[in-house]
């Protein structure tokens, strides 16, 4: 139970900005098995998120609480997934080998492929989760509650959708100087189900209100197999950057297949 405890807590170190105690480290060993609880981290962050949302919709409009809602959930991870989509849009944008496409996304410097991604992600992310909201606090009852699971099963979801590319591709860099690099070793059935048992939950708890909305596990992971078959294509795998670019992409995929699947059923 201490073992595991220091590994979730791990996780939790590596995935966001919250503190933990003092003895945890980015351990190798204990990161590469910490891949099992990246999607209950989407619980923490998703829920961390729904708060702000909660809290702010009281004197604010759904608008402006959606928008700090999403703030919130960017401050609570220190901006790690939206940060490897931006690194991942000037790569594959700008880079038309292997080695220039690593290179570009190892820079520091964001440019202009990921300045404009990152402008159209936000845009996409605040309409469709206001519209998502809207519809379950109408269409709801106790709305309170879907609208919570409809947080933390984005974030858990998404994060699912890219820690699973490990367990089915190569790491794309050959030095170790990247610090995602631990969590591309070998995974056991433990990380493997421990994924999506905390990665597919919520979303079943979530289609007790309205059983089609599994359905958004199609989309998903369709998404997930196209990018990731498009970094196999390119850079012969993954990095951590691709890694953060999938739940970001996946997570506005959720939320557009949500309204979809609502609105069609």
């Amino acid at each position: 139970m201490k073992k595991e405890l220091h590994i979730f807590f791990t996780a939790l170190m590596f995935y966001t900005r919250i503190p933990c105690p003092k003895n945890i480290d980015h351990h190798p060993d204990y990161l590469n098995k910490a891949t099992r609880y990246f999607p209950l981290i989407g619980w923490i962050v998703g829920s961390i998120s729904f708060l702000a949302f909660y809290i702010f919709s009281l004197f604010l409009s759904t608008e402006i609480a959606v928008i700090l809602a999403i703030i919130t959930s960017v401050l609570t991870t220190g901006a790690f997934h939206e940060d490897g989509f931006a690194d991942v849009c000037d790569g594959f944008g700008g880079g038309w080998t292997k080695e220039k496409i690593l290179m570009i996304m190892k820079d520091s410097a964001i440019g202009a492929y990921g300045a404009i991604g990152l402008v159209l992600l936000f845009l996409l992310k605040f309409k469709l989760l206001s519209e998502s909201v809207l519809l379950f606090e109408t269409g709801l009852p106790f709305s309170v509650s879907p609208i919570l699971l409809l947080f933390v099963s984005a974030h858990a979801l998404s994060r699912l959708a890219a820690i699973s590319i490990i367990f089915t591709y190569e790491y794309s860099r050959d030095d170790a100087s990247s610090k995602s690099k631990p969590i591309a070793k070998s995974n056991t059935w433990k990380e493997v189900l421990g994924a999506f048992f905390f990665g597919l939950l919520p979303l079943f708890v979530l289609s007790y209100f309205k059983y089609q909305l599994l359905l958004v596990l199609i989309p998903v992971f369709m998404t997930r197999y196209f990018l990731a078959r498009y970094f196999q294509k390119w850079i012969d795998g993954y990095t951590g950057d691709c890694l953060g670019a999938t739940q970001q992409v996946c997570e506005v995929i959720y939320y557009l297949s949500i309204l979809l699947v609502w609105k069609s059923f």
